[in-house]
């Protein structure tokens, strides 16, 4: 009797780590039903785009994914936040086979069951027990909620992703313990607002291993600590309640990390922003943080040229910049996405001042960086091994999350090993980077 060969799907996954994950669960769902995952276009029977809808150049490169997908294979599913724009797919790429939203697994299997049936029943065993990850088996992303309720004026997320929906603490719990049994060393909790864990649903207490945990960002946090892996914190809005999570840094329960993304220093721009924070407070924050724990890395994000913005008003956010001392930060200049209310506010800022503050902001920033890690020099650090190659290996510390932050390079030692912790003496330092020999 000849059997038929498996179905093949091909995968292209765009985005933020929020939109990786929804891709790591479609692909979990794919080969727990016997479908095969494709490395190349011509190999696929379809293939399936996971898109990126939040600023101008991000549609631009979904946009340009799905039509080459179209090209080479020319059976095309879309998913994604683009997905959720209205019919921006359909209206520039007529012939993909069906469009939908972000976290919509169960909408993008119905659509490849239509135009791909599976002939046989599913083989879960094919599944590992933590998922398919596309992260590297050392570290995978940890996404605890969907959503967001706040309404910032320069963003169009709730749009796409819906308001705030907290998962169950215990299925969080369930999938951590997964990761790291599978040999994972280091999770990094996502969502668009960790610190609103749990408002959703008022805290609601959940379960784990048979005891009693509330669904909320502190109680999370000491958990995942007991885990035995690094737990590194993302998208954490500076609320008050914040300050419950940093003495758990201090003690070594969680990583000494905090990604708060403050955007804005100008009491008026934060304000026009629809931001839930002040800058007085952020900054009176910032001290008790680093006092309770003095080895605190604080990474953020930025936005110059919002409409509106004054020179004073820019100078303002330099000047924090200074006081602040973060020592990992990202900038980008106001963008104009469609359906952000912030685009009808007025004084749009010409493109080439906006420019201009946003190389200002990164030359302070650079050196605020420089200096932070010259500190490092002589100093002993753990750091997880990302890769090796012919040239050395490169690691992450503590203060270094994967893609954004910078790197500890390292030469090439029998000691070191891929995914893998190691102790490092660091000699030296540029702007972002630091070089270390192992010890």
């Amino acid at each position: 009797m000849s059997q038929n060969p498996p179905a093949k799907v091909g995968f292209v996954s765009l985005g933020c780590p929020k939109a990786l994950v929804d891709s790591e669960r479609i692909l979990t769902q794919l080969r727990a039903e016997g479908y095969v995952i494709s490395p190349s276009y011509e190999g696929a029977d379809l293939v399936v785009v996971n898109t990126c809808g939040f600023i101008d150049s991000a549609v631009a490169e979904s946009l340009d994914a799905i039509g080459e997908a179209l090209q080479e294979n020319g059976k095309v599913i879309v998913t994604g936040c683009l997905g959720a724009k209205g019919d921006v797919v359909r209206k520039t790429h007529p012939k993909v086979l069906a469009v939908t939203g972000p976290h919509a697994t169960d909408e993008v299997m119905q659509a490849v069951h239509t135009h791909l049936p599976q002939p046989h029943d599913p083989f879960v065993d094919l599944v590992p027990p933590q998922g398919i990850k596309l992260t590297p088996k050392h570290y995978a992303y940890l996404k605890i909620s969907e959503g967001c309720n706040h309404r910032c004026t320069f963003c169009i997320i709730p749009s796409m992703r819906g308001d705030l929906v907290s998962r169950p603490i215990g299925d969080v719990m369930k999938e951590a313990e997964a990761l790291v049994k599978a040999g994972v060393k280091e999770l990094l909790v996502v969502s668009q607002d960790t610190s609103a864990y749990g408002v959703d649903i008022k805290y609601r207490t959940g379960f784990w291993g048979g005891r009693p945990i509330r669904t909320r960002m502190t109680e999370l946090a000491a958990a995942l600590g007991e885990l035995g892996a690094w737990v590194r914190l993302h998208y954490v809005y500076p609320y008050p309640h914040v300050d419950e999570v940093i003495p758990l840094m201090a003690e070594g329960k969680i990583l000494p990390y905090l990604d708060v993304p403050f955007q804005h220093a100008s009491p008026r721009i934060l304000k026009a922003m629809k931001r839930p924070a002040s800058s007085e407070n952020n900054l009176a924050r910032v001290r008790r943080w680093r006092e309770i724990c003095p080895d605190l890395t604080i990474r953020s994000t930025f936005i110059v040229g919002f409409p509106g913005e004054t020179e004073a008003e820019f100078e303002e956010l330099l000047g924090f910049l200074e006081e602040a001392q973060l020592e990992r930060v990202g900038c980008f200049a106001y963008s104009p996405v469609e359906g952000a209310t912030a685009n009808a506010l007025a004084g749009p800022v010409p493109e080439e001042v906006k420019q201009a503050r946003l190389e200002r902001f990164m030359t302070v920033q650079a050196r605020i960086s420089a200096d932070r890690l010259k500190r490092k020099i002589g100093q002993t650090l753990t750091v997880l091994v990302d890769e090796i190659d012919e040239g050395g290996a490169v690691a992450r510390s503590a203060a270094d999350a994967p893609e954004i932050d910078g790197l500890v390079h390292l030469p090439r030692s029998r000691k070191l090993k891929a995914g893998e912790f190691a102790q490092v003496l660091i000699e030296d330092s540029d702007e972002y980077d630091l070089y270390a020999r192992p010890v």
